[in-house]
């Protein structure tokens, strides 16, 4: 009896130890955060631009150790940009091809799957800190679509007055309230002064959060303010920079990366930890000094010249991406929803069409090639530009979005002939090459062509699908 008792002992103790290496063996869903900056060009971080004024130690570590993705494009504004990152979908398939003001009927619908939702059933914890701005009524907050929890502003930093909210309605043309909502409650009514310490407080929800979901896995999503006009870096940021206000400002949201690196290394959560930095859209070049740059590229915020939406992006997890690297491949922010997802071990539901793919073989150094055959550049409800390796075709005419008065006006009347850049060569679209390439006009008007009978070149195609709406929409107040 004792024989076998020990024998059966053995075996449950052996059982045991297999069931535990094979626990051990199973891969560990990753960590995944995105830092997400409002307004930041092209040129004005040193791992894309070494002669910026402003300082940018912590990314600069960044691309030392990570991945600097030097053709990652978003879309030409805030909330289509802010859309395409949370859904993995052209802005104008989900119906927010343009930006949305305060009190605006309409927003993220429901019904469109998120990135944070489908993490959220793989096991994370998620939390969205910073702006928003994908509908601010109370049915379309991040803490109805998919996240846990939220601290920030549901627009942007200029669209909020310092109306105290006193009456249901505000008065004619002056601007609602600046709300600071911890997850559907506005908590503060922010003063100008107010946003000096905005930066700094994300970061702190930031870190906190990180601390207490160190067991993972977790989802961040940390979109900043910064650096969006008006500019309000903190207080100990005022005056350090050599660019003004604006490298002050930038200099602070390094800082901010800093301080998530410090912790994520604090609690050794690096190893298992993907950290992706980028920006909503290019630089807001009408505002000159509390402007940004583009560096090499031409045009800014609100054109799709690549200086509007090719952004700074860099990706960092270490152990997994190989320090140092370049990716020159084309990607964008449609395709962090199904990359974060796949390394979530789940998939992207296929019971509607999502325009992004999975880019963690480019992040992995196992391709050099894009998965998606073609990139598509709206202007609202217009397509204006295709891209294909390094080959653009505008198939519309671009705006450089600079502020500077038009010339020639008249040309403006003429009809449009697309024009063809070869990127490889002419990063800052100068020299049309239409002409002396009339196969690869071809080939990407064929593009356009599939993409107008999907979501339409001008107007709404078949593809589009409904924004969420609420009938009568108020202002977000202080209660």
């Amino acid at each position: 009896m004792r024989t076998t008792l020990s024998v059966l002992a053995g075996l449950a103790l052996a059982l045991t130890q297999i069931g535990g290496a094979h626990a051990a063996d199973a891969p560990t869903k990753p960590n995944l955060v995105i830092i997400l900056m409002d307004d930041m060009g092209y040129g004005d971080i040193t791992p894309f631009n070494p002669k910026t004024k402003n300082r940018t130690p912590n990314l600069d570590r960044m691309t030392k150790e990570g991945m600097k993705l030097t053709s990652f494009y978003a879309a030409p504004v805030c909330t289509p940009s802010r859309a395409q990152v949370l859904t993995g979908c052209y802005a104008k398939r989900v119906s927010l091809p343009q930006v949305i003001s305060p009190t605006c009927p309409i927003g993220l619908s429901a019904e469109e799957h998120t990135i944070a939702g489908l993490l959220k059933a793989q096991g994370y914890a998620t939390m969205c800190i910073g702006k928003w701005h994908v509908g601010d009524q109370p049915e379309f907050l991040p803490t109805r679509r998919g996240f846990d929890h939220y601290l920030g502003l549901p627009y942007s930093n200029d669209m909020g007055g310092e109306w105290d909210g006193a009456d249901d309605v505000p008065p004619p043309k002056r601007k609602p309230p600046l709300p600071l909502v911890r997850d559907e409650k506005v908590i503060e009514t922010l003063k100008p002064a107010d946003q000096d310490r905005l930066t700094e407080r994300y970061t702190d929800e930031a870190v906190k959060f990180i601390h207490e979901h160190k067991g993972g896995p977790f989802f961040l999503y940390l979109a900043h303010t910064a650096v969006h006009v008006p500019l309000h870096p903190g207080a100990k940021f005022k005056g350090a920079s050599a660019n003004g206000k604006y490298g002050d400002w930038v200099e602070e949201a390094d800082a901010s990366a800093g301080r998530v690196f410090d912790a994520l290394r604090e609690l050794k959560l690096e190893a298992n930890t993907l950290v992706v930095f980028s920006s909503d859209n290019g630089p807001w070049l009408t505002q000159g000094k509390d402007g940004g740059e583009a560096g090499p590229l031409r045009g800014g915020k609100g054109g799709t010249y690549e200086g509007g939406v090719r952004e700074p992006t860099i990706a960092w997890w270490p152990g997994r991406i190989a320090a140092g690297s370049t990716c020159d491949a084309v990607a964008g922010n449609i395709d962090l929803l199904p990359t974060f997802v796949a390394l979530a071990g789940g998939a992207v539901p296929a019971d509607r069409k999502i325009d992004g793919a999975d880019i963690s073989p480019l992040l992995f150094g196992k391709s050099k090639d894009s998965p998606r055959e073609a990139h598509y550049f709206f202007d609202g409800d217009k397509l204006q530009a295709i891209r294909s390796g390094p080959w653009k075709l505008a198939v519309a005419r671009q705006f450089e979005r600079n502020g500077k008065v038009l010339k020639n006006l008249p040309k403006l009347a003429r009809p449009f002939i697309p024009k063809l850049y070869n990127l490889d060569d002419d990063i800052g679209e100068t020299t049309d090459v239409a002409d002396k390439n009339p196969d690869m006009v071809k080939r990407l008007q064929e593009f356009a062509a599939k993409m107008d009978a999907d979501l339409g070149a001008m107007g709404q195609g078949p593809g589009v699908r409904p924004p969420g709406r609420v009938p009568s929409p108020k202002p977000l107040l202080l209660k």
